[in-house]
């Protein structure tokens, strides 16, 4: 049975740590090892201290775009000494070098959405169905991995490579943070169903979530027909994406391995989140 290790901080709404699941081997995540949350803008000083304190927190690895770092700025713990801080943003389209300032660009999953209505809205005509929800998403997840395996392989090489605990994050702490942690559980043998669980936990959160970005400028005109339903993630979403993962790579390591992954890496990752 999974029960989400919420931390309720003022500044984050969506936020956990993902000790105390037990992998297929029996070894436990230890917990203050690896967090997950959504944007880290809005921590206040109190929360900050907690963190750092309390829960150990030595990284931030950011899955941001760089479009979203410029309109929304690096957060209060960008600020500290002794943080490291790795940005590795999952769209291809995302770049630094465009002649047009990432903070007047558009969000790059912006391109996509108007791609893939376009394509559903073509496969109707034809008479083919559209995705469900989750077909959709996990797909969208696997493209993660298709656009930016080099920032998928150097997330999960600096949540291994931590002296602390690390925070896993992006917008809303629920897609493309949920993608990443859930190789990095289950790179070290966590079972798919406690991933699942995992994966599907934000949706408890993703009213607030969708709250608290409608207030800021980068998303409040992208999210605005948006509903919780659209947005909230499902158990079903993330088997399918580990069920391609099985079958087109042999599991979560076979893709890694596809990427330069080595045994060396996984041993490190397990050192890191099961280790004493």
């Amino acid at each position: 049975m999974y029960s989400p290790n919420w931390i309720e901080l003022d500044g984050v709404v969506n936020m956990r740590d993902l000790g105390g699941m037990v992998t297929v081997g029996g070894d436990t995540v230890r917990p203050r090892r690896l967090l997950r949350s959504d944007n880290l803008q809005d921590l206040t000083a109190g929360s900050v201290e907690v963190l750092v304190t309390l829960y150990g927190v030595s990284d931030v690895v950011d899955l941001r775009t760089d479009v979203e770092v410029a309109k929304e700025g690096n957060g209060p713990l960008r600020a500290l000494d002794g943080i490291r801080h790795h940005h590795h943003t999952l769209y291809r389209e995302d770049t630094t070098e465009s002649g047009i300032p990432a903070a007047e660009r558009a969000l790059p999953w912006e391109t996509d959405e108007r791609r893939d209505a376009a394509a559903a809205e073509a496969a109707e005509r034809n008479g083919a169905h559209r995705p469900s929800h989750d077909q959709f998403w996990s797909e969208h997840y696997l493209s993660y991995l298709a656009s930016r395996p080099d920032s998928v392989v150097a997330a999960l090489q600096a949540i291994a490579s931590s002296e602390g605990a690390a925070i896993v994050h992006c917008a809303a702490g629920k897609d493309r943070t949920g993608t990443v942690v859930g190789l990095a559980l289950k790179v070290v043998g966590v079972p798919d169903d406690l991933v699942v669980a995992d994966y599907a936990a934000s949706a408890e959160r993703v009213a607030a979530i969708m709250e608290r970005l409608r207030a800021k400028d980068a998303y409040a005109a992208n999210l605005k027909d948006k509903t919780v339903a659209q947005q909230s993630p499902t158990t079903d979403t993330m088997r399918l994406l580990l069920a391609a993962l099985d079958e087109r790579y042999g599991g979560p390591l076979g893709w890694l391995d596809e990427q330069g992954w080595t045994a060396a890496d996984t041993e490190r990752l397990r050192r890191k989140l099961l280790g004493p």
